[in-house]
C-alpha cells in the first residue's frame, strides 16, 4: 500500500476523507503536516519510517502531564508514522512577531512555559544534548557541509582538531551546569498563542537532556527573525528571576556558549539543507545566522571558539558559500 493509501485509510477510520486535508507549512525535517477540515478540525503528522513517532507521543504525554499546552493526541499509527492531533490554530508566535505584534508579552508567556518545562523532572529515556554531542553536531555541519562548499575541498586535519578543542573548552560551562529537559527547537515557529496568555508547544520530538540555557537561546536569538535586543534582555531577566536556584553569572556564560555553538551549527546546517535535501530556501536565513554568530563570538565565554575560527576562517569568508542560491 502506497503512502497516500495509508493516509486515506488512517483518515477514514477517524471519520475523515483525503479531500478534507490540506498542506500546512513544512519544517526542515522530512515530516509533513496536513490540516484536516471539518466539524472536528485536526492536524495530521505524516512521518514515514525511518522517522519514529514514539518519542513525540511519549513527550506529548509528559508535557501535558506537567500542565503545559500541547496538542491532544486523537489517534496514532506508530508503525506507519501517522498521528492525528488537536489543531491548536494559526497564531504561531512567528506569525505574530513577523506582522509586528509587541514581542514582550509573547516572550513573557514563552519564558513562563519554559520555566515550567525545565523545573519538572524530565521523562526517562531522553538522549543526551551534552557538551560532546553539541560539539560533534557543530563540527559536522561546519566541516562536512559548509567548509567543502565554501573552499572546494576538505578542511585540514589541524583545523578540525583546533575547532574541536575550542568547542570543548567553550562548552565547559555547559558541561558543568545543570541538566534537564531541553526542547531543542524552542523558537517562535514552534510556539502558538492560546487563550488566557497560554503558549501552545509543538515539534518537541527531538527533546533531549541538556543545559537549560540552550532553549532560551533558541527563543531569544531566532535565526529566522530579529528579536529586539531590549526584549532579549528583558526575557533573560524574567527567566533568571523565576529560577533563583541558578547562578546568574554561570548561566550567562553557558548562554553565550550555547549561542555560539547553535549559531555555528545552524549557519552551516542551511548549506546542508540546500545541498543534501534540495531546500535552498533556507539559505535566506544564512546572513542573519552568521551575524548572530559574530555577536556571540564577542562574548568572553566564546573566546576559545572565536580564536580558533579566526585562525582558519577569515571573517570575510563567513557566510553562505558563493554560488549557492537561496
Amino acid at each position: 500500500m502506497n503512502r497516500d493509501a495509508l493516509v486515506a485509510v488512517f483518515l477514514a477510520r477517524n471519520g475523515y476523507a483525503p479531500g478534507d486535508a490540506e498542506p500546512l507549512a513544512q519544517d526542515a525535517s522530512f515530516r509533513r503536516y496536513l490540516r484536516i477540515r471539518g466539524d472536528r478540525p485536526a492536524v495530521l503528522m505524516d512521518a514515514p519510517p525511518p522517522e519514529d513517532v514514539r518519542p513525540f507521543l511519549r513527550i506529548a504525554a509528559h508535557l501535558r502531564g506537567i500542565g503545559l499546552s500541547v496538542p491532544v493526541i486523537l489517534d496514532a499509527d506508530e508503525v506507519h508514522g501517522l498521528i492525528l492531533e488537536e489543531d491548536l490554530g494559526d497564531d504561531l508566535l512567528s506569525v505574530l512577531l513577523d506582522r509586528g505584534d509587541a514581542p514582550d508579552p509573547l516572550l513573557d508567556a514563552a519564558v513562563d512555559a519554559l520555566v515550567v518545562m525545565q523545573r519538572a523532572a524530565p521523562p526517562d529515556g531522553l538522549p543526551a544534548w551534552d557538551a560532546p554531542t553539541m560539539a560533534s553536531t557543530a563540527m559536522g555541519t561546519l566541516f562536512d557541509w559548509w567548509w567543502p562548499a565554501r573552499f572546494g575541498g576538505p578542511a585540514p586535519l589541524a583545523a578540525r582538531d583546533d575547532v574541536a578543542a575550542a568547542l570543548a573548552k567553550m562548552l565547559e560551562p555547559v558541561a558543568a551546569g545543570p541538566r534537564g529537559f531541553v526542547h531543542r527547537d524552542y523558537f517562535a515557529g514552534n510556539l502558538l498563542r492560546l487563550p488566557d496568555r497560554r503558549v501552545g508547544i509543538i515539534d518537541f520530538q527531538g527533546a533531549a537532556l541538556g543545559h537549560p540555557a540552550y532553549d532560551l537561546v533558541s527563543l531569544l536569538q531566532d535565526a529566522r527573525r530579529d528579536i529586539p535586543r531590549a526584549s532579549q534582555c528583558r526575557a533573560l531577566g524574567r527567566y533568571l528571576a523565576a529560577r533563583p536556584e541558578l547562578d546568574p553569572a554561570d548561566f550567562r556564560a553557558a548562554f553565550a556558549a550555547c549561542a555560539a555553538q547553535r549559531h555555528l551549527r545552524v549557519a552551516c546546517q542551511w548549506v546542508r539543507l540546500a545541498l543534501r535535501d534540495d531546500r535552498p530556501q533556507y539559505l535566506a536565513y544564512g546572513p542573519r545566522t552568521w551575524r548572530l554568530l559574530e555577536d556571540a563570538l564577542r562574548q568572553p565565554a566564546a573566546e576559545p571558539l572565536a580564536a580558533a575560527l579566526n585562525r582558519w576562517i577569515p571573517a570575510a569568508a563567513r557566510g553562505n558559500p558563493p554560488g549557492l542560491e537561496s
